[in-house]
């Protein structure tokens, strides 16, 4: 849908709700891993896997695995809300 004025107020007023709760659930993962793993690393580092200390693990590897992976579910469902309120972008 290429005209914003077509959408009936009760469908931006849903998609609205919808992305912002799915913003806040995205940043509050981010910052969960962006920073309160971080504030927690000495407690981390008593947990070893491979070898490695937990809290080293989460900041080199693991949360920079959990922003790519928290990246694409983000696309995939904000997708899902654009073609549930029929307004996905038409894919020629």
């Amino acid at each position: 849908m290429t005209d914003t004025q077509t959408i009936s107020p009760e469908v931006a007023r849903e998609h609205w709700s919808r992305s912002r709760n799915l913003m806040i659930i995205t940043l509050i993962v981010w910052a969960i891993f962006g920073y309160a793993i971080h504030y927690f690393v000495d407690q981390l580092n008593q947990i070893v896997i491979f070898g490695f200390p937990m809290g080293w693990y989460m900041g080199a590897q693991g949360s920079l695995i959990v922003f790519v992976i928290l990246i694409f579910w983000f696309a995939h469902r904000q997708n899902k809300i654009d073609e549930e309120l029929g307004l996905a972008e038409d894919s020629d």
